[in-house]
Formats: C-alpha cells, structure tokens, sequence
C-alpha cells in the first residue's frame, strides 16, 4: 500500500479517529511504499494539528530506518512527470505530493493507500481510510 500523509498521521497519532485501524493497516500489508514529498509534508501537519515538532520528527526518521517501508526519493524527471500530471487534470484540485503519490502506484501496481484523502478515489484507488 502507499503511505499517505493523512495515512501516516492517523497511524501517528493515537487521538485520531481512524488510528487504530491505520496501524492495523499498517502492520497488515505486505509493501509499504512512500516517498519524501510525503515525508516532508507530515512535520508541518502534525504542527498545525498541535503535535509536537520532535515526536513528528523522531517518527520520520524511524520510518526512513525502518527496513519494511520503502521511500523514493522524488527526483527531477519524477517532479516533472507529477507536474504534466497536474497540468493533465486541471478540473481537480490535488497537490504535487498527490500527482507523485498517483504515479508512483501506478508505477508499482499499487491499487490502496493508506490514506483519508478522496482524491486517491478520483484516480480509482482505494482509499483505506474512511471517515
């Protein structure tokens, strides 16, 4: 599955609706894919959430040791892809992190993501975390 930020949120942090079943998620699947757009987009969101900075923090790192997930590393022909992306589908409203996270599973044959974002949906994937 790929790891999305919403995803990662709720399986961070326990006062989350969806937490327990993001960790249940989490530790159920068999690939778990994300990359540093995703990475670099959770800090900011656990701050606006009221979290701390060093917790988010320490949870990245363990993630980017952690040898059961798989980070790629966005770089430049990826970021242009991702952005022809956004250009290709100018009537929604996803982010470039969106666009990376779209084309990375299609990439991989990934049809879930660990995520509460609609917009996986949109593109025909199944969102795994509903409100």
């Amino acid at each position: 599955m790929l790891l999305d930020t919403s995803g990662l949120l709720c399986a961070y942090h326990a006062g989350e609706i969806q937490h327990t079943s993001a960790v249940t998620f989490f530790r159920a699947a068999p690939t778990r894919l994300t990359h540093n757009l995703t990475l670099a987009e959770f800090v900011p969101l656990c701050q606006v959430r009221g979290l701390r900075r060093t917790g988010a923090l320490a949870f990245v790192a363990e993630l980017l040791d952690n040898p059961a997930v798989e980070v790629i590393w966005v770089d430049e022909l990826l970021h242009r892809a991702a952005v022809a992306f956004l250009q290709s589908r100018l009537d929604k409203t996803y982010s470039l992190c969106d666009a990376v996270n779209f084309l990375l599973m299609w990439q991989w044959g990934i049809t879930e993501a660990l995520t509460t974002d609609h917009h996986f949906e949109q593109e025909g994937f199944v969102r795994l975390l509903t409100p």
